[in-house]
């Protein structure tokens, strides 16, 4: 049985609604990904090293990053060898499976959030502006109460105009309250408040803006070590999850921009935003071998909804949903 039939089967398990947001999300990768794949698959007859090198190509291309690309075609030769496969149809599959083992190699890749089943649970979400960290909160916090737990939001982004009241407006959206100070505050200070109302409240999740820009990347850097400290010492083992936001359409600049905050904050997991607004959705393959750390979110477009956990074979099926079908129209 290829792996695209058992994928197909594995998918029949999960909501449909979620796979076609997956597959809607990841439309413009997929339309320049498979139709480039395809076209190369067309244009062979074996497969042999001029294959496995414009793959490469088509791969980097897409922002797998040039790391993961060697590693993946290294054990793609392997794959056909092993298997003796002549044609290069035959390699679409392959493709397909080894991009799900490298999501799911090495350490726990589980997309959710790090609950604490006895008391609060504090998330810290970071990234730099622009890259839609606010919005990724307010549609986190809608995503939790929605499954019926008490959420409140810390606006400890007290340096860009107007973070502040965009954060309330998401607050009064979703019905969660925001625990907030003047523009220009100390970041710190409002994270002991916000720390101090959600213990009193006993509210189940504190999610935390940040600061996204100081004057330079130093000062970002020591501000959210200042506020890192601050939560550890009034929550121990706090914070549970440092969430990275990133932007998608940023590509390669994302990968930079998870080693820089990695650095200073001990990022677990990823929220990776405007994934449907690239044709470069390999950038979630880069993030996951080069950084080890799991991408937790997925922004599939601008609902609230379609802010989705990161699942590793839906992901694959919104890259090679064609494909599939195709191969099921010619059994059939």
């Amino acid at each position: 049985m290829s792996f695209f039939k058992k994928l197909k089967e594995k998918l029949t398990t999960q909501t449909d609604s979620v796979t076609e947001k997956f597959r809607e999300g990841l439309t413009k990768t997929r339309d320049s990904f498979s139709g480039k794949v395809n076209d190369l698959v067309a244009r062979y007859r074996k497969v042999d090293e001029d294959f496995f090198e414009e793959l490469e190509e088509i791969l980097i291309g897409a922002d797998v990053g040039v790391n993961t690309v060697m590693e993946l075609i290294d054990e793609l030769r392997m794959e056909v060898k092993r298997r003796n496969i002549q044609d290069p149809r035959e390699v679409q599959s392959v493709i397909s499976e080894k991009l799900v083992e490298i999501y799911q190699a090495g350490d726990d890749v589980s997309p959710t959030i790090n609950f604490q089943q006895d008391g609060l649970t504090v998330v810290l979400v970071v990234g730099v502006n622009g890259v839609g960290k606010t919005t990724s909160i307010g549609k986190i916090a809608k995503k939790l109460k929605q499954e019926g737990k008490s959420v409140l939001l810390a606006a400890g982004d007290t340096f860009r105009a107007g973070a502040i009241d965009q954060l309330e407006v998401w607050g009064e959206r979703v019905g969660v309250d925001v625990i907030k100070q003047s523009e220009g505050s100390d970041p710190a200070a409002v994270m002991y408040d916000a720390l101090q109302a959600a213990k009193a409240r006993k509210v189940d999740v504190l999610l935390c803006d940040t600061a996204g820009r100081l004057q330079n990347k130093v000062n970002l850097m020591k501000e959210l070590e200042k506020v890192k400290r601050v939560i550890e010492r009034e929550v121990p083992g706090a914070p549970h999850e440092v969430l990275l936001v990133l932007d998608a359409t940023t590509g390669q600049n994302a990968l930079s921009q998870a080693k820089i905050f990695s650095e200073a904050t001990n990022v677990t997991g990823i929220v990776l935003t405007k994934l449907d607004g690239t044709a470069k959705g390999g950038i979630v393959l880069a993030i996951r071998n080069e950084m080890k750390i799991p991408v937790k979110f997925v922004g599939l477009g601008e609902k609230a909804e379609d802010l989705q956990e990161f699942n590793a074979e839906q992901y694959v099926y919104g890259l090679f949903a064609d494909m599939m079908e195709k191969e099921e129209a010619q059994e059939s």
